[in-house]
């Protein structure tokens, strides 16, 4: 059947580029920064052998404060740099300063894979240590 020209669809012309600006952009809370380090901080610290000296609840928390990379002016863009801090409870005994570099390993490729963002600084602070010891305590008997 031969095609006639009313039947053949004339060319969708391309559209424009929109320009960067007028895209919109794609903003991360800090919050769900702080949730993502701190979910990462709980992980790094899941498997050790010591583990279970910590009580059920005392996970990691974390706090974020997202700024501008730095050369990209005063607005806050989309992907910019995080500097977090994480509390965490420590099983002891334990090699502490290896138990913080891991967590401060994990946060910052968390945080750069999952939220796209530079991670310059992670502080980790140790808010308690918990033995054999003081876990027998807080049941009410002492060996």
């Amino acid at each position: 059947m031969p095609e006639d020209a009313a039947t053949v669809a004339a060319p969708v012309p391309e559209p424009e580029p929109v320009a960067a600006g007028e895209r919109g952009a794609t903003r991360i809370a800090d919050r769900v920064v702080a949730k993502i380090a701190a979910r990462a901080a709980r992980e790094a610290l899941r498997d050790v052998p010591e583990a279970h000296h910590v009580p059920a609840g005392r996970w990691p928390h974390a706090t974020v404060s997202v700024r501008p990379a730095p050369g990209q002016g005063g607005a806050r863009p989309p992907f910019a740099e995080a500097r977090v801090r994480v509390a965490v409870e420590l099983g002891y005994p334990c090699d502490i300063g290896a138990r913080c570099g891991a967590v401060r390993h994990e946060v910052s490729e968390r945080v750069r894979a999952l939220a796209g963002m530079d991670v310059p600084e992670v502080s980790v602070s140790v808010e308690r240590l918990h033995s054999e010891q003081s876990r027998a305590a807080e049941q009410g008997r002492v060996t």
